[in-house]
């Protein structure tokens, strides 16, 4: 085993100590134990619910209006009625991502020594993208390899012993849905298919049809058909693929055969070309990132040991623990979103154990945080092209968010609200406290900045990027009213996720929704001078050019509250939950940089008060992303230690044994323990930034390196303006730094007070040394 391992010694008891896999589309969580092993199976596409008409408001512009009269005026209950009455939808097929099926190889009746310490032990290899498991008793040993490749777009598994003839299993399908069906169509092959049905986001009737294929190829022995099943006795070897493929987006029937093509070329390849093409493909993308923080610590010991150890306050002992969750999360980025995965990680990633489906919550696209977690460290950690998906994701909201604009508020343009699906849902929530949210499309939007900022793709900027930013330029342009106090151009109704306020000191009368929240202005700034300069860059759309630049100027400006905290809201309202965990209004301090340290001292002081403020709280909603955006927003305010205290409640406190992060139950109706992936991509953002950060053309050196992680060294990072950042340090301080350039451009390198001006030309490589001197 590699540092990069994660490995235990007990067998997996249940999904939250499963190993995930994935491919970009299939996904699996493998639960192995001596003499059984389960892979829980997922496929991205496989949604319930349907496309359903949207119905155009009556009121529109007129009756909008209306209601802004009366937030204005301070009737907060009027215009949230009038809000209830126009802008809040029926829930009706909205669906959500459910589970597949599973796959049980059952090894035969265990015995009570067999998971002793020592006869047991199962692993994922973060650099080969390979889950394995072993059992030895006294007369055997029977080893397990299973591995998702997305080259090949199948799974597949080899099952082995130490003495001939000494492989023997059951392999089985349990159903996931319903309607999950299972034939064995020879002695060696299992069919399934079954459609995504379920009635707590759907009727039960809707949804997603998914056909599939097992085979099974053994070296000796024999195996043989019974009940649907397959029974594999004596054999010296095994191997087990899995292909699966779905309707959605499909009118034709192809896609019932594709399995079977699959499965052929898969079988010609043999599972040794398999397997070497599916660590060729995943380590194209694995390898770009290399990471040591110091001393090797506790890697000798369990992944699960480990974990329990930081939540005991030893993880300064174990810096390597913290570089092994940062490659776990690049790890979940390779395995659920690849540059042609037919949709972008949801909220359990690509994976689903059940739970959120059952629950109001849906296992869905949230557009007020979720989402744009799970992509915070796509760019930074040099995996770009994982980021794709998204893109595709965001035009085709855009094109379906046309329809909301118009019909919801008579205007231009595109919208979408606090969540999606997969059938083009951009209509507001239904229920206007969290479902109002008016720049969530927005803000999922702004990753097509991101991308273009670290990538200085001018294609992708005219071809993707600003088509959809300038439709989404339009809708605010439409959409937003002047405030009659002060002329400032603001959205609204809207709320701030999720949070709500008093509009008094009566601390009676709780509201959500309000004219000009903070994040909204934030978000509409972010567009529209990115709309500005691309029309400058383009040289296009002058007309539209002169709109923003006059737009721009009536913005309302950050303001710091009476607490002396970054407000939340236009007014300097009273929070009615102090402990809340949203932090949306952070959104300038990260991931944009309106917000900084060195430009803006005093917004970022007052930044800093909210951040604390919320971490006093005796009920802080303590969840995955919250400690993810604490971190963040402590690294971006050059907080090392601070940043690092958070980081290590999340993997400490907020991860299962496999890692995975987790929603505490009681928290937003989560009625127990929740995986959500965002915290894992966001922990491993947090770890980047602490190393890295870039923006305004400035490439930041170590900006909150903690004294845990005081000699180390990292290859690989992206910096905006199209390059890549290699840093080693020694007792807090870089001994060396190279940065190549792939694109022309000046930059600004800083380590704490030094700065080094550095013009750079398309494909060079610079060296700086100890004191930021260049020397080549």
């Amino acid at each position: 085993m590699n540092d990069f391992t994660l490995w235990y010694s007990a067998p997996a008891a249940d999904w939250s100590q499963g190993l995930p896999l994935g491919n970009g589309r299939i996904g699996a969580v493998v639960m192995a134990s001596s003499h059984r092993e389960v892979w829980s199976m997922s496929e991205v596409t496989f949604w319930s619910g349907r496309i359903d008409p949207e119905h155009p408001s009556e009121g529109g512009k007129a009756t909008l209006e209306e209601m802004r009269s009366y937030f204005f005026s301070g009737d907060y209950d009027e215009g949230d009625r009038l809000a209830k009455q126009h802008l809040q939808p029926k829930k009706r097929n909205f669906g959500t991502h459910l589970g597949l099926c599973d796959l049980v190889i059952d090894f035969g009746k265990k015995n009570s020594s067999s998971d002793e310490v020592g006869s047991f032990q199962r692993e994922l290899d973060l650099t080969h993208a390979l889950a394995g498991a072993f059992w030895k008793d006294d007369d055997i040993t029977i080893l397990r390899e299973v591995f998702a490749s997305h080259a090949d777009d199948i799974v597949a598994s080899r099952i082995w012993s130490d003495a001939p003839g000494g492989v023997s299993f059951t392999l089985g399908l349990q159903a996931g849905t319903e309607s999950f069906k299972v034939v064995a169509l020879d002695d060696n092959t299992l069919e399934f298919q079954g459609q995504a049905t379920e009635n707590v986001h759907s009727d039960g009737t809707c949804g997603v049809w998914a056909k599939g294929l097992v085979k099974l190829v053994i070296s000796g022995g024999t195996v043989a058909s019974r009940d649907d099943r397959l029974t594999v006795t004596g054999a010296d070897e095994a191997w087990i693929y899995f292909s699966v493929s779905t309707d959605y987006r499909r009118t034709d029937q192809e896609w019932e055969t594709e399995n079977e093509s699959t499965l052929m070329k898969a079988l010609e390849k043999g599972y040794a070309l398999l397997r070497e093409d599916h660590i060729r493909d995943y380590g194209d993308q694995y390898d770009k990132v290399d990471i040591q923080l110091g001393h090797k610590g506790k890697s000798g010991l369990a992944t699960d040991q480990r974990i329990r150890l930081l939540e005991q306050g030893e993880g300064n002992e174990d810096p390597q623990l913290f570089a092994l969750f940062f490659q776990y999360g690049r790890y979940l980025t390779i395995a659920g979103s690849r540059e042609n995965s037919p949709l972008p990680l949801h909220l359990q990633g690509i994976w689903n154990d059940g739970e959120a489906c059952r629950m109001g919550w849906s296992c869905d696209y949230h557009l007020d945080m979720n989402t744009q977690m799970n992509y915070y460290p796509t760019e930074i950690t040099n995996l770009g092209e994982s980021h794709l998906p998204l893109f595709r994701y965001v035009e085709d909201l855009a094109q379906a968010g046309r329809e909301t604009a118009r019909n919801v508020y008579g205007c231009e343009g595109w919208v979408a609200h606090v969540f999606s699906n997969v059938w083009g849902f951009t209509l507001p929530g239904w229920e206007t406290s969290w479902g109002l949210n008016v720049t969530g499309g927005l803000w999922l939007a702004t990753h097509l900045i991101e991308h273009y900022e670290y990538s200085q793709d001018r294609v992708f900027l005219e071809n993707v990027a600003y088509p959809v930013l300038k439709e989404s330029a339009a809708f605010y342009l439409d959409y937003m009213c002047e405030h009659p106090r002060n002329g400032w151009l603001v959205t609204g109704p809207s709320n701030s996720p999720e949070n709500h306020f008093y509009p008094d000191n009566s601390r009676e009368a709780a509201q959500q929704l309000s004219m000009g929240t903070t994040m909204d202005q934030m978000l509409v700034r972010r567009l529209f001078e990115f709309c500005l300069h691309s029309v400058e860059l383009l040289n296009k759309d002058e007309e539209l050019g002169r709109k923003l630049e006059e737009a721009i100027s009536k913005l309302p400006p950050l303001q710091i509250g009476k607490k002396g905290q970054l407000q939340e809201w236009l007014e300097d309202y009273e929070e009615v939950q102090p402990e809340h965990r949203h932090l949306s209004h952070m959104y300038a301090l990260y991931p944009d940089n309106q917000i900084t340290p060195d430009h803006t001292p005093e917004l970022s002081a007052a930044a800093r008060v909210t951040l604390e403020n919320r971490m006093v709280q005796e009920e802080l909603e303590d969840v995955e992303f919250t400690a993810a955006l604490f971190g963040l927003g402590f690294a971006r305010l050059h907080d090392g230690e601070t940043a690092y205290k958070h980081l290590s409640h999340l993997i400490g406190g907020l991860c299962f044994d496999n890692l995975f992060t987790y929603s505490k139950s009681g928290i937003a109706g989560a009625e127990s323990n929740i995986f959500v992936v965002d915290g894992n991509f966001g922990g491993t953002a947090v770890l980047a930034e602490m190393l890295l950060q870039s923006y305004a053309g400035e490439i930041h050196l170590l900006p909150a390196l903690p004294q845990a992680w005081s000699t180390g060294s990292i290859t690989g990072l992206r910096a905006k303006g199209n390059a890549e950042v290699d840093i080693v340090w020694e007792n807090g301080k870089p001994t060396s730094t190279n940065i190549h350039t792939f694109s022309p451009g000046t930059f600004t390198i800083c380590w704490g007070n030094q700065r080094t001006i550095l013009h750079a030309e398309a494909g060079e490589s610079y060296y700086f040394n100890s004191e930021l001197e260049l020397v080549k």
